[in-house]
């Protein structure tokens, strides 16, 4: 994606840029963008960088949003949010996209979970629409026309089906890939190897960029192949204050923070322009949170066994 000087051979492309550059060059005004990932490894740093560019006008698609997406939509980023939850993960409401959409300043279109990610899986096989079992969120047919009844054409029954999902960017953050792209991520997983298949683009965003070498010493922790990445970050801490397994804890205590700070638009212009406007990048942002936050978040290690793959 981005050209790079070789000492020998002149210039060559590579996948590895800035996080900046990755922004300007693959979110455009008007997009659907998915930050992906489900409790952990949530992209802020990526959803940062968007507001400081003045994106506008986009549709973010996330199975829960969390506060990156309320932070964007503060920022004036979003016209529509598609969900499957919409919610301060244990504290209560997003209150900006709460109010947002209750004011009509951005339209919502929910989803189950599964909905979801069916819509990604349908996505990432190349088919128009995907079919489900009927499931206790029937309701969800009354406020989505998107949910749509069709006959089963094996057995007569009738199966609910929802349309693909394909969006313009991905955002995928993980624990370590190489510069082409080839990714790991364990610990929980959500939603990142569907999304990244089913977009158009992929900007992919790592706390560490290793050799190919330890990606490979380990191949069935690879989730992303580089094959469908367009853009590789190296972008540490990049999902503050979610967490990433292995490098940092989730900051609990801002989530709390957070739901005192979005009572206030006065509050929120005020975090935004401190937090978000006023640092250059992750990094910045990370040196400003200081080291008792750096100390409160730190994890032990905890290895896994080892794994034998044999030789040949």
């Amino acid at each position: 994606m981005c050209a790079k000087p070789d000492l020998e051979k002149g210039f060559s492309m590579t996948k590895l840029c800035s996080l900046q550059e990755a922004i300007a060059s693959l979110v455009h005004d008007g997009d659907c963008v998915y930050a992906a990932g489900f409790t952990h490894l949530i992209p802020f740093a990526a959803g940062h960088e968007i507001i400081r560019q003045g994106r506008k006008n986009l549709t973010l698609a996330r199975a829960t949003p969390d506060l990156i997406y309320d932070q964007m939509v503060a920022a004036g980023c979003a016209s529509k949010v598609i969900y499957s939850y919409m919610g301060n993960p244990g504290v209560g409401s997003l209150r900006i996209l709460r109010a947002a959409t209750e004011s009509g300043q951005v339209q919502i279109e929910e989803y189950s979970h599964f909905g979801m990610i069916s819509r990604l899986q349908a996505g990432a096989s190349g088919i128009p629409f995907i079919p489900m079992n009927q499931t206790a969120a029937t309701d969800l047919e009354h406020a989505n026309p998107n949910y749509r009844r069709v006959t089963d054409p094996y057995s007569g029954r009738e199966v609910i089906v929802v349309p693909a999902l394909n969006p313009d960017v991905a955002i995928v953050h993980v624990q370590r890939a190489d510069a082409n792209g080839n990714a790991h991520i364990w610990g929980i997983l959500g939603e990142q190897k569907e999304v990244a298949f089913a977009a158009k683009h992929v900007i992919l965003t790592a706390e560490e960029i290793v050799a190919e070498d330890v990606i490979r010493s380990d191949p069935n922790r690879t989730l992303i192949p580089g094959f469908i990445v367009d853009a590789v970050c190296q972008v540490p801490y990049c999902a503050h204050p979610s967490y990433t397994q292995g490098y940092y804890d989730r900051d609990n205590a801002f989530y709390l923070e957070w739901d005192k700070i979005s009572e206030s638009p006065e509050a929120v212009k005020a975090w935004l322009d401190e937090w978000v406007y006023g640092v250059r990048d992750s990094l910045e942002y990370w040196q400003k949170l200081g080291s008792e936050t750096h100390t409160r978040l730190a994890v032990k290690p905890r290895y896994a066994a080892p794994v034998n793959y044999g030789d040949y």
